[in-house]
């Protein structure tokens, strides 16, 4: 009896054996079609929605051409005659996403070289936390400050003014990268420079900041996204002359009630161009945000 039970445990344990590993791959994949289309709804609901009519989009019609007739009339007012109020937003919001990315980027890189290569009285890490410290708050409670700061500047209302604010909520991001990129970096690659007859600025310059394309991109692709999609802060300190397109997608509010036809077309109109552009840029986004996570 005993010979007979212990020949059978192995084949009931290989039997359990087989099967766990089939419903463990079926249970992955629901989770992966799941979460797919959590994901992909809004896309799909905003490409939808921006062909319907005002009256169309209230209904729960989703399949075009046979429940409901597509229509432009969302597309031709935002980027028809009629949309210059559109095309003066987007104009702002690249203007403060790129002012801002480049600022937080130049500023950022030399910040994080800084932290990496020179010891400071107090302590490079206190100088991180209080970088840190900077998106830890709550944005709403800056709120004040900041604009006693930009109306004391003269810059309410304006692009300058709104590139300060975003830059120094984006900074922090571009420190960061930068630092652990630097503080990964071969100090030899220096050295030799040093050796040969470079002073310090020129191995910053023609050794150090070549080398650091991939994270100098990441991070400024970061700084880019958060400045193009910020819209708190322009709600209040840039609600007409400098107003982000960011603005322009939250006033789809009416009196009469939300225009989800318009909303979904802003909405596609306001996520292209970070889209597009991570699309151009995404393996130096890879690479610059994995740069020294494995050391061998």
């Amino acid at each position: 009896m005993a010979a007979t039970q212990t020949a059978v445990r192995p084949r009931d344990t290989q039997s359990k054996n087989t099967m766990s590993p089939g419903w463990s791959r079926v249970l992955i994949w629901v989770a992966i079609i799941f979460i797919t289309f959590w994901v992909l709804y809004p896309f799909v609901w905003a490409v939808i929605t921006s062909f319907k009519t005002q009256r169309e989009a209230l209904d729960p019609t989703f399949v075009p051409f046979l429940q409901f007739n597509p229509s432009i009339e969302n597309w031709s007012a935002e980027l028809g005659l009629g949309g210059r109020e559109t095309s003066l937003a987007i104009g702002n919001s690249i203007a403060i996403a790129v002012g801002s990315t480049l600022l937080a980027t130049i500023l950022g890189t030399l910040t994080g070289y800084a932290l990496a290569r020179f010891r400071y009285g107090i302590g490079n890490v206190n100088v991180v936390s209080w970088v840190l410290s900077q998106r830890f708050l709550p944005p709403v409670a800056t709120m004040i400050p900041f604009f006693l700061l930009i109306q004391r500047l003269q810059a309410i209302d304006t692009v300058g003014g709104m590139i300060l604010v975003n830059t120094t909520f984006t900074l922090p991001f571009a420190i960061l990268i930068m630092r652990d990129f630097f503080a990964d970096f071969p100090e030899e690659i220096e050295e030799a420079a040093l050796v040969d007859g470079a002073s310090p600025v020129q191995i910053l310059l023609r050794v150090a900041l070549p080398l650091a394309g991939p994270a100098i991109t990441a991070a400024a692709i970061i700084c880019f996204a958060f400045a193009w999609n910020e819209y708190l802060f322009a709600s209040v300190m840039a609600p007409n002359k400098a107003k982000p397109y960011t603005f322009l997608v939250a006033s789809t509010s009416t009196v009469r009630g939300v225009h989800f036809g318009y909303l979904a077309t802003r909405m596609l109109i306001a996520i292209t161009l970070p889209v597009v552009l991570s699309l151009f840029v995404q393996r130096y986004i890879v690479r610059g945000l994995t740069l020294g996570a494995v050391k061998g």
